[in-house]
């Protein structure tokens, strides 16, 4: 058996490093490709769902089988009655400025009641922390039928960085209407929520149309940073490999 070169042995643990931090960065760029196709997809939803003339809800025979990728975002309208004593804060931030500092406050989350009885959960804006109370804003509180025309929304999915709901203090981190309907024991409600335009409620608050519908996109620049980075360790390695084995 033919002995490896002492020379060439010392190769082997740099190649397995090289050979490994690659697979990492292939990786990398390769996994910010599919993002680029996710978002390119998003944006064409957007596009072709978000804007016009506001159409009807889903029929409520199909929530069951409701996907966020056949409807969320498209434009609709919907006549109900608030119900404001359920309503639910979850804790965000909106676009604007505090002292440098985009704004701190809650989104409500209202249940709307249809006229069959059912329940569809609305994201009727934006408050400042210092209205959070809604006895700050009785203005708010519209009483009788109202109609409301936003977007369809998926619940919004919780990470590992977000802190759990309390419900006995009726204070959130999520928007997800399931969840605030099962804690307040709300029946008969949509899998999706609607967030509100922003037609101006009156006392101008909670304030509509939070809707991010602008994404950045740079996938792609993110894609060649990594593939960019890759063949520069190739190029590195091969270098460093040349050098090693050339005679003393």
């Amino acid at each position: 058996m033919t002995a490896i070169p002492s020379k060439s042995r010392s190769l082997i643990l740099p190649a397995i490093a090289s050979l490994i931090a690659l697979a990492i960065l292939i990786g990398l760029g390769t996994w910010q490709l599919q993002r680029k196709a996710w978002k390119e997809n998003l944006i064409q939803q957007i596009e072709a769902r978000a804007y016009g003339e506001p159409g009807a809800l889903l029929p409520e025979s199909e929530w069951a089988v409701w996907r966020a990728d056949q409807d969320e975002f498209r434009k609709v309208r919907v006549t109900g009655t608030f119900l404001h004593d359920l309503e639910a804060p979850v804790y965000g931030l909106a676009p604007g400025s505090r002292q440098g500092a985009p704004l701190q406050g809650y989104y409500i989350i209202t249940p709307l009641r249809l006229a069959t009885g059912r329940i569809v959960m609305v994201n009727r804006g934006f408050v400042p922390t210092d209205l959070k109370n809604p006895a700050t804003r009785p203005q708010s509180q519209l009483d009788g039928e109202v109609t409301v025309t936003g977007l369809v929304r998926a619940p919004e999915a919780r990470t590992l960085f977000t802190p759990n709901d309390d419900p006995g203090k009726n204070l959130w981190f999520a928007r997800n209407p399931q969840a605030i309907a099962q804690a307040r024991g709300i029946e008969g409600v949509a899998p999706f929520l609607i967030d509100a335009d922003a037609t101006p409620n009156p006392g101008g608050w909670p304030r509509g149309g939070q809707t991010q519908l602008t994404l950045p996109n740079n996938h792609l620049q993110y894609a060649v940073t990594w593939f960019g980075i890759a063949l520069t360790l190739v190029a590195v390695f091969v270098a460093f490999a040349w050098r090693r084995v050339q005679p003393s």
